[in-house]
């Protein structure tokens, strides 16, 4: 094994601990932390043995496992910036409804 893929393992390892606290103290609900564990174990197992990226690559048509984990890490990368993108507008008008709101109030009071 080369020193790279301990230090991913030992990275991923780390990472399901901190997740596994989120969890624990609550700051992180169990169905993303069960996304997340998934993740790094995934993680974990496509460094630890890399022919199984290639695999899945000649399964959907790539030729070289690299290239299929780019493409989904692209995909997912866009696709959780439009998930943030969505649920930061929705706390800028949530935001903006409580300013409203707390303004009236003060308004009332005057």
């Amino acid at each position: 094994m080369l020193a790279i893929q301990i230090i991913v393992i030992l990275f991923c390892l780390y990472a399901i601990t901190r997740v596994l606290q989120k969890i624990a103290d609550r700051s992180l609900s169990r169905r993303w932390g069960a996304l997340w564990i998934v993740f790094w174990v995934l993680v974990g197992v496509v460094v630890a043995m890399p022919w199984t990226a290639s695999l899945l690559a000649l399964r959907v048509g790539v030729t070289r496992g690299v290239d299929v984990l780019i493409y989904v890490s692209i995909l997912t990368i866009f696709y959780t910036l439009f998930r943030i993108t969505i649920r930061m507008e929705k706390l800028e008008r949530n935001i903006t409804e409580l300013t409203r709101e707390l303004a009236l109030k003060d308004l009332d009071r005057k």
